[in-house]
């Protein structure tokens, strides 16, 4: 299975000219062109518009959302709601979200359409009319003006709740500046800003609601990831003597940049070894024989991330596999995912889902912890918390968000082992692979769980 991934990896790369400096040409396309890709994304952007919020908006009792925003000061729900072709808010940019019946009018006031996704209003006299043929027309809004091009959409549509996004307690529910916030209750007075409602749950359900495309997709990502992780832990990148942990970080990240794709965060590589500490080791030890390595990996495309902690071992001369000790190390951290996966359930929230599983863990004897966070449009995304490293109580108000059917979560934990054949040296097994949650609330791992080592032979 581990030369699986490796080929997998190769064949992306193999054939390519090289510059004369060991890298290819040009870079792979392991999901296609960049407009291929866009297409793709349209189409996720579309579906989400238009078929889950509708839901969420009946959900929370809403008649109105509006979502202010300027360019580099965006929302953390803008990646959500913008076409892949769009970076930035345009100057200031309003979205209006206004029940129709079962439908959901959507209007940018500012910006484009999105590819018709909007109907784009860019002029004061257009703001609470028809729009053109294609959902636009020219003159541009900017300032004061805008404000004034809101109230007229409000007052034509006469909402009793007007949601907006400010929270205390998650980050992706607070986007509403408090400047913009200033500009509507001036333009809006009281009338309408007596209206306003705060739904945490709002902006976090439509950032954490995927698509069953997108959970297509995302399986061709961690195929890929694995791949990487692969070959990064074997002898292709790794020198035992000689290789050390962030020349093998800094592989992997350009490997990541190679092949035209993004990383959310920069990658880590650590090692235990029998006899010695972690501050024994130092900050970028060499690789040995009989090393245990981990790393933290993950990569972004199509606004998608991964998250990915996998276990190696560096086989001494004359080993074939890892020492027994190890291997049984390893099934302890499964366990302890099987445990985790089990008890993420929709309704529940991330508190319930800690607890219950620690109870498990202690009961079956196994010495670890749990920290899983949701996953998707963001690393750590929106959603309920499954405890902190440091919060193996609960985490108040961001654990007890409740899951949702058609979320993601990247399962991460640790379980810590005593290894015989290291004279009962404590081992850690660090694990997180990403899973996915069906619209019936279906539990399933995007790829799979890792159940042996990566070895480097």
């Amino acid at each position: 299975m581990r030369r699986t991934y490796r080929l997998a990896l190769l064949a992306i790369t193999i054939g390519l000219p090289s510059t004369g400096m060991g890298q290819p040409a040009e870079s792979a396309r392991p999901f296609g062109t960049l407009r291929e890709q866009a297409d793709t994304q349209q189409r996720w952007l579309a579906s989400r518009i238009t078929a889950v919020l509708p839901a969420l908006m009946r959900k929370y009792g809403v008649d109105m959302w509006v979502i202010p925003m300027r360019e580099y000061n965006e929302d953390p729900v803008f990646t959500s709601l913008v076409s892949p072709t769009t970076f930035a808010a345009r100057r200031r940019t309003i979205y209006v979200f206004s029940m129709r019946g079962d439908s959901v009018e959507r209007i940018a006031l500012g910006g484009s359409s999105q590819g018709g996704v909007y109907t784009a209003v860019r002029s004061t006299q257009a703001a609470a009319g028809p729009a053109g043929a294609r959902g636009e027309v020219n003159a541009e809004l900017w300032g004061d003006e805008q404000w004034s091009a809101l109230r007229r959409v409000i007052e034509e549509r006469n909402p009793k709740t007007i949601a907006v996004n400010v929270s205390r307690v998650f980050a992706f529910s607070d986007g509403l500046s408090a400047g913009e916030m200033e500009g509507m209750r001036e333009a809006l007075g009281d009338k309408w800003t007596s209206r306003f409602v705060r739904h945490d749950g709002l902006a976090l359900d439509l950032i954490s609601t995927r698509l069953p495309e997108e959970a297509v997709f995302y399986r061709r990502m961690q195929e890929l990831a694995w791949a990487i992780i692969d070959t990064a832990f074997s002898r292709v990148v790794i020198t035992p003597g000689t290789t050390r942990t962030q020349d093998v970080v800094w592989w992997m990240r350009q490997r990541v940049n190679d092949l035209g794709l993004g990383s959310w965060f920069q990658p880590s590589v650590e090692v235990q070894r029998r006899g010695e500490t972690e501050a024994g080791l130092g900050v970028n030890p060499v690789i040995e024989r009989g090393d245990v390595l981990h790393c933290d990996f993950g990569i972004v495309a199509l606004r998608l991330n991964t998250d990915t902690q996998h276990m190696g071992y560096v086989l001494r001369e004359g080993e074939n596999a890892p020492p027994a000790g190890l291997v049984a190390a390893l099934l302890t951290g499964n366990r302890l995912q099987d445990i985790v996966m089990s008890e993420i359930r929709p309704g529940r929230t991330g508190n319930e889902v800690l607890r219950s599983s620690l109870a498990r863990m202690r009961a079956s004897g196994i010495d670890g912890t749990v920290y899983t966070h949701p996953i998707g449009m963001h690393g750590h995304g929106a959603g309920p918390l499954i405890g902190l490293w440091d919060y193996q109580g609960g985490v108040p108000g961001r654990g007890d968000a409740k899951i949702i059917p058609s979320m993601w979560f990247s399962i991460e934990l640790q379980a810590t082992s005593p290894l015989p054949e290291w004279n009962g040296q404590r081992v850690r097994m660090a694990l997180e692979e990403d899973m996915t949650i069906d619209a019936a609330g279906a539990n399933a791992w995007a790829l799979r769980r890792q159940t042996g080592f990566h070895l480097v032979r």
